[in-house]
């Protein structure tokens, strides 16, 4: 194994040692403190300094022993570190006093008017009279002149009066991304994803900690072919990173934060431990509040009103995995017996279960009931905790083992645990389970699958699961059906989501439609992994029998019917059942059945409906700690927005589900709002963010076969080529995704990139490529599925259209958009209109279109079109289109639109095209705006038109 010898995700930080650097080299002398929480690399960090500074000499040094720490050793040691410096004094010399300014003194005396720069390891751990000097030094940058101090510390130090008013960097966590680097590095790019994954996961973004793991692992176990250790991390590797502040606490200091520890681990989502809790659960065991004075001086926990929080989750777990699991016994049966009350029961349950030393079914029975309490705002992963913790209790031969463990996988992906969930799954014993039991492990696959795996593997798991239930489980084998054909969606399988809601299913030989009526089989008694006592849980998303449903099982029944119609491209008959799906959401209070109704009201073209519903939806699922399922809401309420054409919004909540998808670990959802990302920035005019979004979309989405995605994001890349004036690249990029054949785009997405599409083969020159588009889109959009559509198709119309019949076909269009939302197209059609009565010799007509169009587009953040509408303005003589400034300023509006075509590469023909003028035409221009700017060649052009800026 390699080790180590890049910086991984630490940019700003290299930054500021850069600038740091570049002060010294002109004169200028100054400090700057790292502070970081152990193992996240500060040490590294200093080191990468001293390697890199070449313009002087560099002094470097780290920590004095505690037990050499003398008053001046530090000091000491730093003069020890000058040996190599010319002219440096000797550390013997060192006085037996130091006066304030004594070291700022000898730095600069070591400098000698060279750049010096001085780097100091955990400066917080020097003597006393050592730390003040250094403070006093590094407080002074005027006096230091080319001397540069650069400091680290522990972050609980950095604030020390010694180090006060120091500019300061605080190192947080590495990213996901640069934790993954790091790992490539340690380990290879070899690693089987699965342990890379788990590795990362264990980690938590601390390169100590991921150095450490990596290194434990044999390479048949990098490689997936061997089992990891359990824990991953133990608390060896745990100790070995975070665990030096915790080994000199007194032991009655050490057990209370054990009591925080285990108290904290069974109420997730909390943001500490509850302080009451902790020091009654102490006082039971004879130990007072003032315990905790230790650990926050030491900077392991501190004190925060009712809470008693770790400094970071590591040092927690180090807490509770350096014990002995006797003392973790301990402290759970002084929680369980510090609590009480029945708003208290699961909780208390859950401490005695884990106090409680070898199999106990009565136990494990109580605490699985307890955990199947009707309470939906009972915390899904303290549901997880307390049933893998039942399933540990029960005996090894009860086939209920099996199923509650499923059950806790369950909770665990709903908390946004996809780890845990797949660790539980793969803890499950499925040797002797019942077909139950085996078809709710593979639901949860499935679902874990749709987060974050490839579409077919999650279709194909979720229709097993299907098979597996039915004859038992009706409600939840119609549940695997609808995630199947949500499966089969994203994946662009329109006859795959046909066969999960009822056809025969090739891979299977035959599938049963859903069950609706005949009541269903039971399982052998123990084997049904929700009943009673066993896990249920009533608040989760597919949990809920039919019949306790707001609208009973009709809701499920005509989500499916209407779903079905709709795929098989009968309008008319999936309307009546999604409206009734919608009519019921009114009351609904499940997120999941808020999610379907959101996209039934989507099919049916009620954006407003379906904003409102996700909306609602949104609220509960955040409410009740439904992780997995709020980076789907968020992206369903994006899309929805979009189809409104509120793009500020729609980016907004983008946003905000992207941080959410990484935090629940569904890169599947990140991949769908990185494309609605691209399409919200293709019409602000962000060419970088939309190359950006699309690439990262797409490096999820052609993996996963995620064809709902990469549709997305084509469409974005073709309309940012349509914003910037590129029509010829803007229909290369459409064509496909619109047009019939093998790679075309998704069965529900494609239509809307219709208008783009022909939009840019117009502008191309190549109308007659989009004739087929516009009457397929006719089509559609007499369906009314989307509000926008009349309007658009008759602007396709009028782009195709003879001269005679386009004036109407515009006026049919504008008046189609006073009855739908949506700026971004409403100035599209006026800007296109312009454009055509500017060409017709009607500027009059033409300057009211544009100007309209140019204040819409200013209102959309949509800066390429607002240049478009100027552009155009000009063309018409209108100055309050804005007048070219500088050397620019001589050139007519025509010749000023060619020399940007041409200085963005556009040849003399693509120029016609844009422009609708003949090559002769462009030429002629071209000639004269090179007398009048003389210039000789294109290069000497764009150069200059880069140096005027944008019209």
């Amino acid at each position: 194994m390699s080790v180590p010898h890049r910086l991984y995700g630490r940019r700003s930080e290299l930054e500021a040692v850069a600038a740091l650097s570049d002060r010294l080299r002109s004169g200028h002398g100054g400090a700057l403190l790292f502070a970081a929480e152990p193992g996240l690399g500060r040490t590294a960090l200093l080191r990468r300094a001293a390697l890199g500074f070449t313009a002087g000499p560099v002094l470097h040094t780290g920590a004095v022993p505690a037990e050499s720490a003398l008053p001046y050793s530090g000091v000491h040691a730093l003069l020890c570190a000058a040996g190599d410096v010319p002219g440096a004094p000797s550390a013997g010399i060192l006085p037996a006093g130091l006066e304030p300014g004594g070291l700022l003194e000898l730095l600069s005396g070591l400098a000698a008017g060279r750049p010096l720069l001085v780097c100091v390891d955990d400066a917080h751990l020097w003597d006393a009279p050592s730390r003040a000097a250094l403070g006093f030094a590094a407080r002074r940058p005027d006096a230091l002149r080319s001397v540069g101090l650069l400091l680290s510390a522990a972050a609980h130090r950095a604030q020390d009066p010694d180090f006060a008013g120091l500019p300061a960097v605080r190192l947080g966590p590495l990213t996901e991304r640069a934790a993954g680097d790091l790992l490539d590095e340690l380990a290879g790019e070899g690693t089987d994803p699965a342990v890379r994954e788990a590795l990362l996961h264990e980690a938590e973004g601390n390169p100590a900690l991921l150095k450490v793991l990596a290194g434990r692992l044999s390479p048949a176990q990098l490689s997936g072919h061997a089992p990891l250790p359990r824990p991953l991390a133990d608390a060896d590797a745990l100790s070995r990173t975070v665990g030096g502040r915790l080994a000199a606490l007194p032991p009655d200091t050490a057990f209370v934060l054990l009591l925080a520890a285990a108290a904290e681990e069974q109420a997730p989502g909390a943001a500490g431990a509850d302080a009451n809790l902790v020091l009654r659960a102490a006082r039971s065991a004879g130990i007072g509040p003032a315990a905790l004075d230790a650990p926050e001086a030491a900077g392991v926990a501190r004190c925060d009103g009712d809470l008693i929080r770790f400094v970071n989750p590591l040092l927690r777990r180090a807490v509770h995995a350096g014990a002995s699991a006797a003392r973790r016994r301990a402290a759970h049966r002084l929680l369980a017996g510090a609590l009480g009350g029945d708003g208290h029961r699961l909780p208390r349950l859950l401490h005695h279960a884990l106090a409680a030393d070898g199999p106990d079914p009565r136990l494990a029975g109580d605490l699985a009931a307890a955990a199947a309490a009707p309470d939906p705002w009972v915390p899904a992963l303290q549901r997880s905790l307390a049933l893998a913790r039942a399933a540990e209790l029960t005996t090894a031969d009860d086939s209920a083992r099996t199923a509650r463990t499923t059950a806790a996988a369950e909770h665990a992906r709903l908390a946004g645990c996809p780890h845990r969930a797949r660790e539980l799954l793969a803890a499950a014993p499925e040797g002797a389970a019942h077909d139950a039991v085996r078809g709710r492990a593979e639901l949860v696959r499935g679902a874990l699958a749709m987060g974050d795996g490839p579409a077919g593997d999650a279709y194909g798991a979720l229709l097993v699961a299907a098979g597996l239930l039915s004859p038992y489980d009706p409600h939840h084998a119609l549940a695997a059906r609808l995630g199947a054909m949500e499966a089969a969606w994203v994946a662009g399988d329109a006859a795959a989501c046909v066969a999960a809601l009822g056809g025969a299913d090739p891979a299977l030989g035959g599938a049963d439609p859903v069950p609706a009526g005949p009541a269903p089989r039971t399982a052998p008694a123990g084997t049904a992994p929700y009943a009673a006592g066993q896990g249920a849980c009533p608040h989760a998303p597919t949990a809920r029998p039919p019949s306790a449903a707001p609208g009973g099982s009709g809701t499920y029944d005509d989500y499916r019917a209407g779903m079905l119609a709709a795929l098989q491209a009968r309008p008319e008959q999936a309307r009546g059942p999604l409206r009734r799906v919608l009519e019921r959401a009114v009351h609904d209070d499940d997120p999941q059945r808020l999610l379907r109704a959101g996209a039934a009201a989507l099919v049916v073209g009620d954006i407003t409906a379906a904003c409102r519903l996700h909306t609602r939806g949104l609220a509960v699922g955040r409410a009740r700690g439904l992780v997995a399922l709020v980076p789907r809401l968020l992206e369903h309420l994006a899309y929805a927005e979009l189809r409104a054409g509120r793009h500020a919004r729609a980016g907004a909540h983008a946003r905000e589900g992207l941080r959410a998808a990484h935090r629940a670990g569904q890169r599947n959802a990140a991949a769908h709002q990185h494309a609605i990302l691209a399409l919200v920035a293709s019409v602000e005019s962000d060419a970088g963010a939309v190359a950006g979004h699309v690439a990262a979309a797409l490096a999820i989405a052609g993996p996963h076969g995620l064809a709902q995605a990469a549709t997305l994001a084509e469409w974005a890349s073709g309309r940012a080529d349509l914003g910037r004036g590129r029509p010829v690249e803007a229909a290369a990029r459409l064509g496909p995704l619109v047009r019939a054949g093998p790679r075309r785009g998704h069965f529900a997405v494609r239509m809307l990139a219709v208008p783009c599409f022909v939009e840019a083969a117009a502008l191309a020159g190549h109308p007659d490529d989009a004739r087929g588009a516009v009457e397929e889109f006719a089509a559609w959009a007499a369906h009314g599925g989307d509000p926008q559509a009349p309007a658009l198709l008759a602007r396709c119309r009028a782009l195709l259209a003879d001269p005679g019949e386009a004036d109407a076909l515009y006026a049919r269009a504008l008046a189609g958009h006073e009855l739908a939302d949506g700026d971004f197209e409403w100035a599209r059609t006026r800007l296109l209109y312009g454009k055509w009565l500017r060409r017709r010799r009607r500027p009059g007509e033409a300057r009211v279109r544009l100007r309209d169009a140019l204040v819409a587009f200013e209102r959309s953040g949509a800066r390429t079109w607002v240049d478009q509408a100027r552009a155009e303005l000009r063309a018409t003589g209108d100055v309050a289109g804005g007048e070219p400034v500088g050397a620019l300023s001589c050139l007519t509006p025509q010749q000023l639109r060619i020399a940007h075509c041409v200085a963005e590469g556009a040849t003399n023909r693509e120029v016609a095209r844009r422009l609708s003028v003949s090559p002769r035409t462009v030429d002629h221009h071209l000639r004269n705006v090179f007398a009048q700017l003389g210039v000789r060649s294109r290069v000497e052009l764009c150069r200059l038109v880069d140096r005027a800026g944008a019209p």
